[in-house]
């Protein structure tokens, strides 16, 4: 078992001004990680998810401009939208782009007959479809992998695995777009039935954790070379275009960088490790569990630390139950398999 989550506190002064409001919905977190860069269809997600501000103040007029300019992006933007996207995939985007008109449609009569709930549904569902629209668009994975790493399991895109634990399901997504290492780590694990029947423990309020084996190791031990599989730290910068890997932010200098993958989703999730060896880490991972404390918006004093490297999409309620001694049932690589490339 892993020791507790060291956390280095590192004040606003020493690191400069919060940036905004953090990004707290995981689908959200995951869209805009996504390696594209197209202003068109981030406008039309970010229209979609300003209506919650107008939701919850009850401010109609907000929420009927942000439903004008989600109009304006899909009959007047939607050629930029899809120069983006090859032709042959542009058939689903168009077919994408329909169900997204259809759905602002209804999104306009709910706000008429001010239908607070028929929003936030149909809002989670154009969403989702602006998150496959997005997907669309990206092609080939975005940078190398350093060589050093070669002879660890890497994902090369997206996977979906689920949980099952005896409290019941989770759903996490896994994202190499922007932790291949880490995230290729897991799914491979995943894929191997290494977390069957292993238990939660916390030795933090604000983390659950799992992944510790059952013996004297306290990671995995890879049955070809015999060795504990030493998984690197790696942190990816949305300005950058590759990780940095073995060094956290501090390390670099690098305080309140906007992280493609933050600590900001109840439900984030991270590789442990031990708190004084930054590439020590190996299966133990950990759900965070969220404390305002350590995450107030736009300063989170765990970015940058450790490695995220996916997100909790389904089963809030489960991971608010868990405790100590309770066990996973089963993981499951349920999509995206395809994208774990084996190591050399």
């Amino acid at each position: 078992m892993l020791g507790a989550i060291a956390v280095v506190n590192v004040s606003p002064a020493q690191a400069g001004l919060a940036q905004g409001n953090a990004i707290t919905d995981p689908y959200a977190i995951l869209q805009y990680a996504l390696p594209i860069e197209n202003q068109e269809v981030r406008r039309l997600q970010k229209s979609l998810e300003d209506l919650s501000e107008g939701l919850r103040t009850k401010r109609w007029s907000l929420i009927t401009n942000d439903l004008k300019t989600a109009r304006r992006s899909l009959n007047y933007g939607n050629d930029k939208i899809l120069e983006d996207i090859s032709a042959e995939r542009q058939p689903k985007a168009e077919s994408l782009i329909a169900d997204l008109k259809a759905g602002v449609d209804q999104l306009e009569i709910a706000a008429e007959a001010k239908d607070r709930e028929s929003i936030w549904t149909v809002r989670r569902q154009l969403l989702t479809q602006v998150g496959a629209l997005e997907a669309l668009m990206v092609e080939e994975f975005p940078f190398a992998v350093p060589e050093d790493y070669a002879n660890l399991p890497q994902l090369k895109g997206r996977a979906t695995v689920e949980l099952t634990t005896n409290k019941g399901k989770m759903t996490v997504i896994a994202d190499g777009y922007n932790a291949p290492v880490n995230a290729g780590n897991f799914v491979d694990l995943v894929k191997r039935g290494f977390y069957k029947g292993l238990p939660f423990f916390q030795n933090q309020d604000y983390i659950i954790q799992t992944g510790d084996p059952k013996g004297p190791e306290v990671g995995f031990i890879d049955p070809k070379t015999k060795q504990y599989r030493a998984i690197p730290l790696e942190v990816k910068v949305q300005e950058e275009e590759e990780p940095i890997y073995e060094l956290t932010l501090e390390d670099v200098g690098l305080y309140l960088a906007n992280l493609a993958l933050p600590f900001n989703s109840y439900g984030a999730v991270a590789l442990a490790r031990p708190g004084d060896d930054p590439n020590g880490g190996s299966s133990q991972f950990f759900f965070f569990l969220y404390d305002s404390e350590l995450t107030p918006p736009g300063f989170n004093v765990l970015d940058g630390r450790y490695s995220v490297f996916g997100y909790l999409v389904e089963g809030k309620d489960v991971l608010e139950a868990l405790e100590d001694g309770d066990t996973i049932l089963s993981a499951k690589v349920v999509s995206g398999l395809e994208n774990l490339v084996e190591p050399r």
